[in-house]
């Protein structure tokens, strides 16, 4: 029997959610080996671009990988969107709205989302986003099980409040909770 390992992750800013590559376009890119060592054949279950933050699951076990990205498994993120969001925004998001991906259109599933009223505890990213002088940001949070194409970010901005800052916050019953930027957790099962 093999003994897979399973892991979480705070994914800094900047960093792409997969391991070293040859490829000449990607040279000066930050990858996930090298805030960890992680074992051989570990796999991001799931990913976060480049611009995005927050939890990050990893494995070794093929099998678990599948299970939660092919089971709707919820994903909860924290925005903070430009301007003073508005209830009819929010209405929208949890409602639906129409996006496109590639030439394909879709309208996204019912979901919840809800003003944050206190600005969560995040450390300070590594770009700074902007002040208060270019105008007033709000957070909210959007839980969604589907996930396709920088899907958060295609939906505040359809709605009129473009993306900031996303953090990823939780996956299923696994949370964000104290972690750092960087910081690796090792788990003894993710489902």
């Amino acid at each position: 029997m093999i003994n897979h390992r399973h892991f979480k992750l705070f994914k800094p800013y900047g960093y792409l959610s997969q391991f070293h590559t040859n490829a000449k376009h990607e040279r000066n890119k930050k990858f996930l080996g090298e805030l960890y060592p992680f074992p051989k054949n570990s796999m991001a279950i799931g990913r976060l671009d480049k611009d995005s933050e927050g939890l990050l699951l990893l494995t070794t076990d093929g099998q678990v990988s599948n299970h939660i990205t092919s089971s709707k498994t919820e994903k909860e993120y924290y925005v903070q969107v430009d301007g003073e969001i508005t209830v009819n925004a929010i209405e929208q998001l949890k409602t639906g709205v129409l996006l496109s991906h590639k030439s394909e259109t879709y309208t996204t599933k019912s979901t919840k989302v809800f003003k944050i009223s206190e600005i969560p505890n995040f450390p300070e990213r590594a770009k700074k986003i902007r002040d208060e002088r270019h105008g007033k940001t709000s957070w909210i949070s959007i839980t969604i099980n589907e996930g396709k194409f920088r899907q958060v970010r295609k939906m505040t901005a359809k709605v009129g409040f473009p993306t900031l800052r996303l953090i990823r916050v939780r996956v299923g019953n696994i949370s964000l909770l104290d972690l750092k930027p960087g910081e690796v957790k090792e788990l003894d099962k993710l489902i």
